[in-house]
C-alpha cells in the first residue's frame, strides 16, 4: 500500500504540476552559480537485495546531492560532473556521505542517463556478529550510482537511482550494500 501511494503521489507530480512549470520556466530566467549544475533529492528502498549478497537492515534513505558543473570535461558525448550527497536512513542502519564522479549522457529526447564513481564515508558496522546489521569491512566504501530519467521541463526531472555500496574486496568482510528508489531534480 505504501508504494502504490508513493506511485500516486508521482503521478499526481507528473499529470497535475508539469503544465504549470512549464508556463513558470517560460516567464522567467534564474540566476545561478556558474559552477553549480544542480541538486537532486530522493526517497531509496535501503539495503535491497540486488548485487550485495544479504539482505539486513531497513528502512528508507532520505537522498540529497549537489551536482557540480565541471570545466567542460566530456567524454563520448557526455558531461563529466562532480557531485556530493549524503543518504539518511529513517531507522538507525547505515548512512552514508559521499562524493565522485557521474558521467551523464542527454541525448536530445527528454531522457536522460548518468553512472558514476567515487568514495562514501558510512556510519554502519565495519565487520559484526549480528544477524540486522551489515558487515561492511572498511569506512570508506566505493560507490557506484546508476540513474535514468526523464526531464519534464528545462529544469524539473524525475528518474530512478541504483547505488551500490562496497569495498571492492579490499577488505573482509565485503557484504555491500544497495540501494533503490527515486529522485526529483532540478537543472539549472
Amino acid at each position: 500500500m505504501n508504494s502504490l501511494l508513493k506511485t500516486g503521489v508521482l503521478i499526481f507530480f507528473l499529470v497535475v504540476l508539469s503544465p504549470q512549470m512549464i508556463r513558470a520556466e517560460e516567464s522567467q530566467t534564474p540566476t545561478h552559480p556558474q559552477w553549480l549544475h544542480g541538486f537532486r533529492v530522493g526517497l531509496l528502498a535501503h539495503d535491497i537485495r540486488l548485487w550485495s549478497r544479504s539482505r539486513s537492515e531497513s528502512g528508507v534513505d532520505l537522498n540529497a546531492e549537489v551536482v557540480f558543473n565541471s570545466p567542460d570535461w566530456t567524454l563520448f558525448k557526455g558531461k563529466i560532473l562532480p557531485n556530493l550527497g549524503f543518504s539518511l536512513n529513517s531507522q538507525g542502519d547505515t548512512s552514508t556521505l559521499y562524493t565522485g564522479l557521474l558521467w551523464e549522457f542527454e541525448p536530445q529526447s527528454r531522457f536522460f542517463f548518468s553512472v558514476g564513481l567515487g568514495l562514501a564515508l558510512h556510519d554502519g558496522e565495519l565487520d559484526n556478529d549480528f544477524d540486522n546489521k551489515k558487515a561492511l569491512g572498511s569506512r570508506i566504501l566505493f560507490r557506484v550510482p546508476i540513474e535514468i530519467g526523464l526531464l519534464i521541463t528545462k529544469h524539473h526531472g524525475v528518474s530512478i537511482l541504483f547505488v551500490h555500496v562496497s569495498n571492492a574486496y579490499l577488505a573482509d568482510p565485503n557484504e555491500g550494500l544497495d540501494t533503490l528508489g527515486l529522485r526529483y531534480s532540478y537543472r539549472f
